[in-house]
């Protein structure tokens, strides 16, 4: 097994001023898919859901992009996680790093 580091950006999809969601989540999706194709990465996407709270105490639950990067430097998963941030229109976006052991196993049926 190889240990990697895994990267995680959560991205949400409320505005940040507006607090609510402008585009489809499939929109949202082909944009970011967009933006690791122009990065050369490979990458493994999951639509999430959750809440939080605002600094003014106000709870907002909404749609989220979760985007998991194996094995990439932490600079360029810094330039994806402004990237997305911004296009977005994200007050910020969470990054999360750990190892991961990883394999791959292979197997065809023989005809």
């Amino acid at each position: 097994m190889n240990k990697v580091i895994q990267a995680t950006i959560y991205v949400g999809l409320n505005d940040s001023v507006t607090h609510v969601q402008k585009f489809s989540t499939e929109k949202y999706i082909s944009l970011l898919k967009n933006i690791c194709k122009s990065y050369g990465l490979a990458f493994t996407m999951n639509r999430i859901s959750g809440g939080y709270f605002h600094d003014d105490g106000t709870y907002v639950e909404e749609n989220s992009l979760a985007l998991i990067l194996l094995d990439v430097e932490e600079s360029i998963v810094e330039d994806v996680a402004k990237d997305l941030c911004a296009f977005f229109n994200q007050e910020s976006v969470m990054v999360t790093y750990s190892q991961a052991e990883v394999h791959f196993v292979k197997e065809r049926i023989e005809k």
